[in-house]
């Protein structure tokens, strides 16, 4: 008796050492996946870009015109370092939209690395006719109303019928657009003149739609592809 508690306590230590080998030899951070933008230009094409104005170029008596870059110094010893960031919307018209923003030291890589960004934050976008004024279920608003934040800026986005256009700001025009939707109604709150707060908060809007559950019969009755 005391020879078979002896092998398999000595069985059961082998196991733990052989248990702990395993856990030591897994890469906790190998196994996640690798995002590359390449690849949504594989499954998705056609993709169309545009940058946000988020900056003001100097102008004269403290005026200036609205621009795609916002610059920013810092201090040093050796004069100032600037740098350079922008904000990037991508979609295919069709349902498929992305928003990112990318820093540098220079506007070329400053774009680059925001194009980037967009294409790993492409969502997909369910369209409608959610008013009731039009009735026709046809994809050309969102299916129901809908709000985003952030920072202090809040974005809510409403259905619209046929011919209405696009009822919201300039800069949110352009993510609406590249996502296939052209009838909104919309109203801001909040300090909308930091535009970086105001598009983001309407891309999260625009996530809201996916996040959502629907009912088949309402799928059927509000249109939405």
């Amino acid at each position: 008796m005391d020879n078979e508690h002896t092998a398999n306590a000595e069985k059961k230590i082998d196991n733990n050492a052989n248990i702990s080998v395993q856990e030591s030899d897994f890469d906790k951070e190998g196994w996640k996946p690798k995002l590359e933008s390449e690849i949504v230009d594989y499954f998705i094409r056609d993709m169309e870009q545009d940058i946000i104005k988020l900056g003001q170029s100097k102008g004269k008596f403290g005026g200036g015109k609205r621009s795609i870059w916002k610059q920013t110094q810092k201090k040093t010893k050796e004069g100032n370092k600037p740098k350079f960031s922008t904000m990037v919307v991508i979609g295919n018209r069709n349902g498929y939209v992305g928003l990112g923003r990318g820093k540098a030291k220079e506007t070329v890589p400053a774009r680059e690395k925001a194009i980037r960004d967009a294409k790993l934050n492409v969502i997909s976008v369910k369209r409608g006719c959610g008013s009731w004024e039009c009735g026709c279920r046809e994809g050309h608003s969102i299916p129901f109303k809908v709000l985003g934040k952030c920072g202090s800026v809040k974005v809510e986005l409403m259905p619209a019928p046929k011919g209405s256009g696009l009822v919201v700001e300039d800069e949110c025009k352009r993510l609406l657009r590249l996502a296939g939707i052209k009838d909104i109604y919309s109203k801001t709150f909040g300090q909308i003149g930091t535009k970086v707060n105001l598009a983001q908060a309407c891309f999260n809007a625009l996530k809201e739609l996916s996040k959502t559950k629907i009912r088949e019969e309402d799928i059927k009755k509000l249109g939405i592809i």
